[in-house]
């Protein structure tokens, strides 16, 4: 699976400069993803495949000065925009492949995961690994700012009924890594499937 990060990395690396302005009305609906999470002052949020870190400010918000923020991401182009956009002063921003965390367990109380598990050459292995660094009762989001098929019209692309995103694929592959799925909207202004970290 060496190759699909690779393809991932080059995909991501090559887009990085300017990536946000392509997307410049997207905040709102990450704050309100990042709402979902219930993060309290000083809590502990991964926003995992960060990109840009567009919603570090948020979780940083959350979480207080006390809170601990981290950013994840393969893509060192992204990063690197990351911190010209100036958002390293909200988090710590680790280049790293999120299905392979330098974390210990259960450190984390909240996941942000957005526009990450359809990349993921093993979305299983992934999810687990987000898993394994979450407590139990903590909760993963993974969103993006458009829904399937608002985002499969402005690609220019059917709707694909294998999307590992589509109910009820997402609920089964959650379920057998670790998770609960607690709600699935999948709505034309976001996909948000959030679920509970379990025993």
């Amino acid at each position: 699976m060496e190759s699909g990060r690779q393809q991932v990395r080059e995909f991501f690396g090559a887009r990085a400069a300017g990536w946000e302005t392509r997307f410049p009305d997207d905040t709102p609906v990450y704050r309100a993803a990042v709402a979902e999470l219930g993060l309290r002052p000083g809590g502990r949020a991964l926003d995992a495949g960060c990109g840009t870190a567009r919603a570090l400010p948020l979780l940083r918000a959350a979480v207080g000065a006390s809170g601990l923020v981290v950013g994840a991401d393969l893509t060192p182009e992204m990063l690197h925009e990351a911190v010209r956009l100036g958002r390293s002063r909200d988090g710590a921003l680790i280049e790293t492949d999120s299905a392979r965390l330098p974390s210990r367990d259960s450190v984390f109380d909240a996941v942000l995961a957005a526009g990450l598990v359809h990349h993921l050459p093993e979305p299983a292995a992934g999810l687990r690994e987000l898993a394994r660094v979450t407590r139990t009762g903590g909760r993963l989001a993974l969103f993006h700012p458009l829904g399937r098929a608002a985002l499969a019209r402005r690609r220019g692309h059917e709707l694909r009924a294998d999307d590992i995103r589509a109910a009820p694929r997402i609920g089964s592959l959650l379920a057998e890594t670790g998770w609960l799925l607690t709600l699935l909207d999948d709505s034309d202004e976001r996909y948000l499937a959030l679920a509970v970290r379990q025993d």
